[in-house]
């Protein structure tokens, strides 16, 4: 894990990666270069790279009007998982989120992304909602922390 750095996604190239990952973990939802842009600019965006290959990247929205809570959501790609790389950046997103509010935090997680609900459960989140978006047919899970 020494070669893991985590950094805030500010550049073009940074924003790419961001996108690149979520977009494999989230197909049902997939970002353009524009949206990923616009949502730098209210959240924050981070990527997990293991030398220059980009192997994850978070997201922490501050409270708004729908939930007090902030939220923190870490994502690992397939074949980086197990070795602490969601672990780091859920740890980072979480410090990050306890600034913005403390009314508790939250993630959300695609119904379909069993690793991913067992890694929210394990950390000791609970489910308090299922949605889908308009068009979708797949859920996402919407965790409180406990």
């Amino acid at each position: 894990m020494s070669d893991l750095r985590i950094e805030q996604a500010r550049t073009e190239e940074q924003l790419a990666d961001w996108r690149a990952v979520h977009n494999t973990i989230i197909p049902t939802a997939v970002l353009s270069s524009d949206e990923v842009r616009e949502r730098a600019g209210r959240n924050r965006l981070d990527v997990a790279y293991l030398g220059d290959v980009a192997v994850g990247c978070s997201t922490v929205r501050p409270p708004d009007e729908e939930t007090p809570a902030a939220t923190v959501i870490a994502r690992t790609l397939p074949g980086f998982r197990g070795r602490g790389f969601g672990t780091a950046l859920y740890e980072r997103g979480l410090a990050h989120a306890r600034t913005l509010s403390g009314e508790g935090v939250e993630t959300v997680v695609l119904a379909s992304n069993e690793e991913g609900l067992r890694f929210a459960l394990a950390r000791g989140f609970v489910e308090v909602e299922r949605y889908l978006l308009p068009g979708d047919t797949v859920p996402f899970v919407a965790l409180r922390l406990a």
